[in-house]
C-alpha cells in the first residue's frame, strides 16, 4: 500500500497531466492552475452555509479573489469523458436497473457493476492529523469490460452520446449530479452536518476568479439541495450494507 506522501505525489502528477490535457482545448488561468496543483500559499477556506450544507470555497487573500465555478456544457463534457468512478447508492441501483430494462436487480448487479475499495486522504485541520477514509462501494461500469483495477482511472463513460448528453438522464448516478463538488458528513453531538468542496482534478475548465462569492449564489442554492439529498442517500446506503466506510489516522 502506498504511503501518504506517495499518494500525494501520484495525485499531483495526475492533476498536472490532466491540466496539460485540458489546456489543449481551453485557456486555463495560471492562478487557477496553481490552485489545482496546491501551489498557492495564500489560499484560505471560505465557508458559507446554505440551507443544510456548508460550502468550502477557495479564497485567495493576496489578490482578494474567490474561485467559483460555472458549467460550460454542452461545449464541455470532460466530467463524463474523464470519469474516475461511478459509485452507486441503493436508490441509484433501483433507478438505473429499471432504466436499463432489468427485471431483477441481481442481474443488473452481476452484469453492469463491480465492487471496488479505494482510499481518500484528508486532514483534521485542528489536530493536524492525516485522516484516511477507506470506501467500499458498488460501482457502475463505465465500459462493459471495466474491472476494479481501473477504478479511479479516467475513462469515457459509455452512457455519453455524441452530442455530449447522458443517455441515462434523469436516472444517472447521483454522484454525477454532484459534480464539481464532493461532499462529506460530520457527526457532532449526535447532529449531522453536511459539507461540500470542489473536486480539483484538473479536468474541468469551468473554474473562474471573482470578487464576490455572490456570483455563484444561485448555483450554490441549487447544489445545496442536490448535495443534501445525495449525502443522505449515501448514509442510508452504508446503513443498509451496500457500502462500507472506515476511518483511520
Amino acid at each position: 500500500m502506498m504511503t501518504s506522501i506517495e499518494n500525494q505525489n501520484e495525485k499531483f502528477n495526475e492533476v498536472y497531466s490532466a491540466l496539460d490535457n485540458l489546456s489543449k482545448s481551453w485557456k486555463i488561468d495560471p492562478i487557477i492552475r496553481d490552485i489545482h496543483l496546491g501551489r498557492r500559499h495564500d489560499l484560505q477556506d471560505f465557508t458559507i452555509k446554505i440551507n443544510q450544507v456548508t460550502f468550502h470555497i477557495p479564497y485567495l487573500s493576496e489578490i482578494s479573489k474567490y474561485m467559483i465555478w460555472d458549467c460550460l456544457w454542452p461545449e464541455c463534457h470532460n466530467c463524463c469523458n474523464r470519469q474516475g468512478r461511478l459509485p452507486l447508492t441503493t436508490s441509484d441501483i433501483s433507478e438505473i436497473s429499471e432504466n436499463l430494462g432489468y427485471i431483477h436487480r441481481s442481474e443488473f448487479l452481476r452484469n453492469e457493476t463491480y465492487v471496488a475499495t479505494w482510499e481518500n486522504y484528508s486532514a483534521d485541520e485542528e489536530a493536524g492529523i492525516p485522516l484516511i477514509t477507506t470506501l467500499s462501494m458498488i460501482n457502475l461500469k463505465r465500459k462493459p469490460t471495466e474491472t476494479e483495477t481501473e477504478n479511479g482511472k479516467p475513462l469515457p463513460c459509455r452512457f455519453l452520446d455524441d452530442a455530449g448528453a447522458c443517455t441515462l438522464h434523469p436516472s444517472k448516478p447521483g454522484v454525477c449530479y454532484l459534480y464539481p463538488f464532493y461532499s462529506w458528513s460530520e457527526n457532532y453531538k449526535n447532529r449531522i452536518s453536511i459539507h461540500a468542496s470542489f473536486q480539483l482534478t484538473g479536468d474541468c475548465p469551468g473554474y473562474l476568479l471573482t470578487d464576490s462569492v455572490d456570483d455563484m449564489m444561485h448555483g450554490l442554492e441549487k447544489y445545496s439541495k442536490i448535495i443534501y439529498d445525495y449525502t443522505m442517500k449515501m448514509n442510508s446506503t452504508i446503513r443498509q450494507g451496500f457500502a462500507r466506510v472506515d476511518f483511520s489516522n
